[in-house]
């Protein structure tokens, strides 16, 4: 396998490895934004896991029982949404890769690296969905009573 040497070739796949991290930087920001409701999802879980331990035996905690259905949904869609937003970073991550050894190499990868990038956009676009779905869930159970006046 042949590397090139001369700086303009190695600063080309450079400067063409790099174009996808943007997208790295919204995959990681995304992760950080998706990990937080998951945090939320877990500790409202376990208020309303206590409230049920705390109730007496003959209180059936109907409402409860189904608030918690309703954060196993949104947990289970917040973990794909992770699952598929990891999946995306490792994908552009071998992109990137790809591009590089493509450019500084004799290996012909420019298929490789362009199915690489659109399944990593196809992961990252399923994963605004699993987002969108959840957030909709997640205030579809709000209830916006007006406070009634005495």
């Amino acid at each position: 396998m042949f590397f090139a040497t001369d700086m303009a070739t190695v600063t080309h796949g450079i400067q063409l490895a790099v174009a996808p991290v943007f997208l790295l930087t919204a995959v990681s920001a995304m992760i950080g934004t998706v990990a937080g409701r998951l945090g939320r999802i877990i500790d409202r879980a376990r208020a309303v896991e206590g409230r049920i331990e705390a109730a007496p035996a003959d209180d059936p905690m109907t409402a409860a029982y189904r608030e918690l259905d309703g954060l196993r949904q949104r947990g289970r869609l917040i973990n794909t949404c992770i699952a598929l937003l990891t999946l995306c970073a490792i994908l552009i991550g071998l992109t990137i890769v790809v591009l590089f050894l493509g450019e500084t190499t004799e290996l012909q990868s420019f298929q490789l690296a362009t199915i690489f990038f659109l399944s990593g956009v196809v992961c990252f676009l399923l994963a605004l969905l699993c987002f969108l779905t959840e957030t909709l869930l997640a205030t579809r159970i709000l209830r916006f009573a007006r406070p009634t006046s005495d």
